[in-house]
């Protein structure tokens, strides 16, 4: 056993969970048919831009290999149901259809493909340049149609496998004496039923970027004076975070508070000057990266996040202060309705299927509950007058707590303070940001404080008895999970079902 708890077991059931995630990711990555609802038709659009070079400037049209690609994949059963066509049954795929139907058919939706405007073109730059290089290698590799836009989705079983992998490295530095909830973080990160697993676009990505980022912060606070090395790693995961996804803007202002705060506290203990070479080797690599990005946006999109293509092109506004303490979300059912619509879509994801919600009645509610109580018991933890655990234990709870709450708010406020006009989703009738894919980049400060509240409420029980209960959960999950996605598995146009 090393220092940190870890045994020669522990490390191969790490792999199998490695190998869990590859095996769950590719099956619904699979299983689920070309483009989905949460906007994948222009995150692939943009990958396809980026692979010839492109990286936009302004809004534009869907690109003419985009729009083919569209034309002949694009699956009708996310937004339509069967009895809105004739016979009550979906089209066929383009590919099923004998060539001068299927070259018309594709031709005519191509051509509708090529008039639509990709309103993500601002989004930062980091997954689109990494998706268009895996791209070309699967045009190398030999892949072309059907098989190579799939290939684009299944970029994800590399980036979850190794997500899994860093989820358990971060429990195995927070509770070096717990293996229930070393492994219990990876466990339930590798069967989790986020269908942003499964689809093209950034936010895949933002988990990963700031899982890299949050350890080395927790190095950062317990060294006391920390070094260079763990100042630069923590940079470029600040700026790959920044780089990946905008909206995880509020994880990284936790981020600047804590060096800011351990900054104001060496000084005052006499001990700024030798750790300056930390915090210039974090400048160094954070800043650079992210005021590039900056300027091109200013330069580009006439604002320094790019945010504001987005959100005129989708008819946002911002509404009068006075306004905005209307919400409902200031009345016990309007809090509850975005608590709940959060945490189930934390977990579950936002598919659609024949234009409703891909859920099972009753789980989103089971989710959110499940969130809420678990993370009640670890409160009293953060005091140090009710508890005898580690400093670093609490602290790491600490600021997961903090980074996940900081989520919540921060989608609260964009829920408060923008009018949504005829915008589909939110709404003027339902305006609640109810998108917890794009919290994701919290998940394992989240599961950290999940799995250790589940540790707490069984702590009466041993060790095999905790594990039996977690299998148990995994197993629910996992049912749960196939019998919300049955309708998909056997869909005519996923990828089991291309020539």
């Amino acid at each position: 056993m090393n220092p940190n708890g870890e045994t020669p077991k522990e490390r191969k059931i790490i792999w199998l969970l490695c190998l869990a995630a590859a095996i769950h990711v590719f099956a619904f990555s699979a299983a689920f048919p070309l483009f989905n609802n949460v906007d994948e038709p222009f995150h692939f659009d943009l990958v396809v831009k980026y692979s010839h070079g492109d990286v936009p400037r302004g809004i534009e049209r869907m690109s003419p290999d985009s729009a083919t690609w569209l034309a002949l994949l694009n699956c009708h059963a996310y937004f339509t149901r069967p009895d809105q066509y004739p016979g009550g049954r979906f089209p066929p795929p383009a590919w099923t259809l004998p060539a001068d139907k299927s070259a018309q058919d594709i031709a005519t939706r191509s051509a509708d493909w090529k008039t639509q405007a990709n309103y993500e073109v601002s989004q930062t730059p980091l997954y689109y340049a990494l998706a268009a290089a895996w791209w070309h290698i699967g045009v190398w590799i030999g892949f072309h149609d059907g098989r190579l836009v799939y290939w684009l989705r299944f970029l994800n079983i590399a980036l979850v496998s190794a997500l899994v992998w860093l989820a358990y490295a971060t429990a195995r530095l927070v509770f070096p004496n717990n293996s229930f909830a070393r492994l219990g973080v990876p466990a339930l990160l590798a069967l989790m039923p986020q269908t942003a697993f499964y689809s093209i676009g950034n936010d895949v990505l933002s988990p990963l970027c700031f899982g890299i980022t949050f350890p080395f912060l927790l190095k950062w606070i317990a060294s006391e004076i920390p070094s260079p090395a763990i100042g630069a790693v923590m940079g470029l995961g600040f700026a790959a975070t920044f780089l990946t996804k905008m909206t995880n803007v509020p994880l990284l202002a936790v981020v600047a508070a804590v060096v800011l705060v351990k900054a104001a506290r060496d000084a005052q203990g006499g001990k700024l000057r030798p750790a300056l070479p930390a915090l210039a080797a974090f400048l160094y690599c954070a800043l650079p990266p992210i005021l590039a990005w900056m300027i091109w946006c200013k330069s580009n999109f006439n604002d320094l996040t790019g945010s504001s293509v987005k959100t005129h092109f989708l008819g946002w506004t911002l509404k009068p202060f006075g306004e905005w303490w209307h919400h409902p979300i200031f009345t016990p059912g309007g809090l509850w309705t975005y608590l709940s619509g959060q945490l189930g879509t934390f977990w579950q994801g936002e598919f659609l299927w024949q234009h409703q919600p891909l859920a099972l009645p009753g789980t989103e509610f089971v989710y959110s509950i499940l969130s809420l109580a678990l993370l009640a018991p670890v409160c009293p933890v953060l005091l140090p007058q009710r508890s005898n655990e580690p400093n670093l234990l609490r602290l790491a709870l600490g600021l997961s707590l903090v980074c996940f709450a900081a989520e919540l708010v921060f989608y609260a406020m964009l829920s408060v303070i923008y009018d949504f006009h005829d915008c589909p989703n939110p709404t003027r009738e339902h305006p609640y940001f109810q998108a917890g894919r794009m919290m994701l980049g919290a998940l394992i400060p989240f599961l950290l404080l999940f799995v250790y509240g589940m540790d707490r409420v069984l702590s009466r029980f041993g060790v095999r008895t905790k594990f039996s209960i977690l299998l148990a959960c995994l197993g629910v999950m996992l049912a749960v999970e196939v019998a919300t996605d049955w309708p998909a598995l056997f869909n005519e146009y996923n990828w089991f079902h291309l020539p």
